[in-house]
């Protein structure tokens, strides 16, 4: 039974070590080369990687779809720096079945990068280049590759001669390069499983719109080897539909980025249009479908969906804490006056129209002005998400018996069969709309795609349909008095019950964490929680000595220092989206430390870890330093960490090398240093500051 893929599998063996055995050269033959046969002194030199391809063979472009890109690992001489690659449009690799299974390169191509020689370069002593290429090369078999690389070179004082032999070829390949045409607009959409990509002006004498153009992904949004179809439309412009890769998902800010190309299957060196390759970099946007305010039938089919999805919204998760609330509510209120309870329930159906009739004036004015929005846009907002998770965690902890604040407040218990209760069952209301937005419950996501392009007057209609579907268990319970005389009579269960639904609101506060998490720094997160910390200290000591038997002076205690909590608790947790200034940390690796020592670049290390206080108050005192940042942009200074949270060798090799065996440890890379300097633990932004001053 499994003699199959056995044989498959050794047999595939076989191939790699045959053609693993072959000599490097057989399948792609590496040169280093120049568009030029000297260096003219002050002028940055056009150099190049030649790889010549076997025939059937062939390497990969920057995003490869399978595989990996070549890559230069370079020994410089002194003062010179280096460029990264410029990748020329790469073509499509096909399996014998026509199915596309990369993007890359075959035959001969240049990949050209541009050296730069220091200010004063002597005339009188040639210039060696060397470096390491390395390339993944593949036919039926794929086969890591790798040679060393040199050029030398002399110094011309004068314009030096074109090189005969690689100086044309470069030339033709920088000029083929992708890039962006003025004449050519491009803009990106999204539905459903696939993205279209819109060109207008082609038909201008740029290229040719009946070629057959082929999108190179740059990034993963676009699932690489699905086929890509082409259409022209009424206006002369042309449209390439494209599949989205599995499991993506495009949020507000993601871009479509690659290279379209006119001949997606032929040499680089091809005659193509004038227009060879253009660069895309457009943002995608959500497809708006157009809604006639004279078709009365859709809005007829969506009011059915809008109410059923706002029934379906008190079974999500998200509704299900607030829930929970009603309940206790309807227990209380079991044998009140008909009259009462019918209140409370209409006064919970004003709340939860209210609220959903100030999004929709919120989304039509956003919309008016150009924004882009969805559903549960308010969760956008870090503020807005942390401001929440404070109100959830401090209901969560007056449910579990903290505190007690009254039934105005949580509008849930005894105080709803009080005057005030009717405060408390709009607060409800308006509560359940809040945590219900984010929710698209089944039903509910048509409806509301369609009131967010509908005119003005349907659109309210929608989103007043939505609320009554809400509402509708609550309100018929309070108009049918007898469904509620089947609830449980009020006992002593219901503080047990009260306290069990404390943890889906406990939940609910960490669940909107979570989300804040993904919307500010990793310090700034840490900070919020601290600062829910002081807001449930708060909570606590306003229940432990402001309760109604308290004395006087307890209770000015409770209130007095509740307060000054809760304010401290805000502002330590109040979060700040990072700045575009502000230091971005790459990972580290000793590979990265060389590539970057290569580069000419300063390096700032640091091996920190989630569960080292020292660590994040390090951070937290020398990159909240204004004057830090400002030098590290000056000198370009390149940030690294290396993260020990979870245990990872490499970084507690390169710790036992400095005989180190704890965090925080952090390293400086000057120029023309092999070595770095090791940092005390506890840091300044002087000590930090000073490292980059010494000489």
């Amino acid at each position: 039974m499994n003699l199959p893929w056995r044989f498959n599998f050794l047999f595939g063996l076989c191939g790699f070590f045959l053609a693993s055995a072959l000599p490097g050269h057989a399948q792609v033959t590496a040169s280093l080369v120049a568009d030029t046969q000297a260096i003219q002194a002050g002028h940055p030199l056009q150099a190049a990687l030649r790889l010549e391809h076997k025939d059937g063979w062939h390497t990969y472009w920057i995003n490869p779809g399978t595989g990996y890109p070549t890559s230069l690992k370079w020994e410089l001489p002194s003062g010179w720096t280096v460029g990264d690659i410029v990748w020329p449009a790469p073509k499509t690799i096909t399996d014998d079945a026509g199915h596309v299974i990369g993007q890359g390169y075959d035959g001969v191509i240049y990949l050209p990068v541009t050296l730069t020689p220091p200010a004063s370069l002597a005339t009188d002593v040639p210039v060696t280049f060397k470096a390491r290429a390395a390339w993944l090369m593949c036919h039926d078999t794929c086969v890591p590759g790798e040679a060393p690389v040199s050029l030398t070179l002399p110094v011309s004082a004068t314009q030096p001669s074109p090189d005969p032999v690689n100086g044309p070829a470069i030339t033709q390949t920088l000029a083929a390069l992708p890039r962006q045409d003025a004449s050519v607009s491009a803009s990106a959409t999204v539905s459903g499983t696939t993205i279209t990509l819109h060109l207008g002006g082609l038909t201008h004498g740029s290229a040719d719109i009946s070629a057959p153009w082929w999108f190179f992904t740059r990034n993963d949004v676009v699932a690489y080897d699905q086929p890509q179809t082409r259409r022209v439309d009424a206006d002369g412009s042309l449209s390439v539909i494209l599949a989205l890769a599995q499991g993506q998902i495009v949020a507000a800010d993601t871009r479509l980025q690659g290279v379209l190309r006119a001949s997606p299957s032929a040499s680089v060196d091809t005659d193509a249009p004038a227009v060879a390759a253009l660069l895309i970099d457009v943002q995608i946007q959500p497809v708006v479908t157009a809604h006639k305010a004279s078709a009365p039938a859709g809005l007829l089919a969506t009011l059915p969906l809008a109410f059923i999805g706002g029934l379906i919204l008190n079974l999500m998760p998200c509704v299900f804490p607030v829930l929970g609330l009603k309940i206790m509510g309807f227990v209380n209120q079991a044998g009140a006056d008909r009259k009462k309870i019918t209140l409370h329930g209409l006064t919970f159906t004003a709340g939860v129209l209210v609220s959903f009739w100030t999004l929709a004036t919120a989304l039509a004015v956003l919309r008016a002005g150009g924004g882009e929005l969805g559903w549960g846009f308010q969760l956008q907002s870090p503020l807005f998400v942390f401001g929440l998770a404070s109100v959830m965690l401090v209901f969560a902890l007056s449910m579990s018996g903290v505190c007690e604040f009254g039934g105005s407040v949580m509008g849930a218990g005894s105080g709803l069969q009080m005057q005030s209760g009717y405060r408390g069952s709009f607060f409800t209301g308006v509560l359940a709309t809040v945590v219900a937005t984010p929710c698209s419950a089944p039903f509910l996501a048509p409806a509301l795609g369609a009131a967010l392009v509908l005119p003005m007057a349907q659109a309210y209609l929608v989103f007043t349909t939505i609320a009554i579907g809400l509402s509708t268990p609550y309100l018929l319970l309070s108009i049918f008095p007898q469904a509620v005389r089947l609830l449980p009579r009020p006992g002593a269960w219901m503080e047990t019950f009260k306290q069990a639904m404390s943890f889906p609101l406990y939940a609910t506060a960490g669940y909107l964490v979570w989300v804040l998490s993904a919307q500010t720094t990793e310090t700034g997160s840490l900070m919020a929680i601290f600062g829910l910390t002081l807001i449930a200290m708060a909570t606590w000591l306003y229940g432990r000595y402001a309760h109604l038997s308290a004395s006087a002076a307890s209770r000015r205690v409770g209130i007095i220092g509740g307060l000054v909590l809760l304010g401290a608790g805000v502002f330590l947790g109040w979060p700040h989206a990072a700045k575009p200034t502000d230091i971005t940390w790459e990972p580290w690796s000793p590979a990265r430390v060389a590539a970057l020592q290569a580069e000419g670049k300063p390096i700032y290390v640091d091996f920190t870890a989630r569960w080292c206080a020292t660590c994040q108050a390090n951070k937290k005192i020398v990159f909240s330093s204004e004057e830090v940042r400002r030098r590290f942009r000056e000198l370009g200074v390149v940030t690294l960490r290396g993260d020990w949270t979870s245990r990872d060798a490499a970084i507690t090799a390169e710790l036992a090398r400095w005989n180190r065996s704890a965090v925080p440890f952090n390293l400086v890379y000057l120029l023309g240093r092999a070595e770095p300097t090791p940092l005390p633990e506890l840091l300044t932004p002087g000590i930090v500051l000073k490292a980059f001053e010494t000489k």
